[in-house]
């Protein structure tokens, strides 16, 4: 006769499992990552804006004669980090340097930094249409990206879901 699990396993398995929220959030972050991958690639290998439809002018007000160093800037930060944030919240990496970046030591850094991309998205798009004097739906878009991001990271669910074992055993 097979026993039924006890109930404070059965918890413990619930405690561990992903939650569909988590996964949303590697969704994001890797949807934001890809997009900008591309998008930074497009601009490094035409800094006219050409390819992609973006003229020049866009920039008159901006600090940029053309959008070489925005492209490098989006390739890395929104591009690269996230990918590497996502890295992080996926696979928990214990790595000292983003220990010291992570002012909420009951939750790991990977959370932390998701949370910093999401506040980091906003401040580009607001940039962005201050510099380009215009707003396009892709602003809206991506201005509400970011927001999503800082959103879900700030649930419940998913900062328990982040919390330090050390922490979460103490609970």
């Amino acid at each position: 006769m097979e026993q039924s699990p006890s109930p404070s396993r059965t918890t413990l398995q619930q405690e561990n499992k992903r939650p569909f929220a988590a996964l949303l959030l590697y969704i994001l972050q890797a949807f934001l990552g890809l997009g900008a991958i591309g998008g930074g690639i497009v601009l490094i290998i035409d800094p006219s804006g050409d390819l992609i439809g973006m003229p020049l002018s866009m920039l008159e007000k901006g600090p940029f004669t053309n959008f070489l160093l925005p492209g490098i800037l989006l390739f890395v930060v929104f591009g690269l980090l996230p990918m590497l944030v996502l890295y992080g919240l996926v696979q928990r990496p214990e790595w000292k340097f983003a220990d010291r970046l992570n002012p909420f030591k009951e939750l790991h850094h990977s959370w932390a930094f998701s949370l910093y991309i999401g506040f980091g998205q906003i401040i580009w798009i607001m940039v962005e249409t201050y510099i380009m004097n215009a707003v396009g739906i892709v602003h809206v878009f991506y201005m509400s990206l970011g927001l999503f991001i800082q959103v879900v990271t700030l649930l419940p669910v998913v900062q328990r879901y982040f919390m330090l074992d050390d922490v979460a055993e103490r609970r």
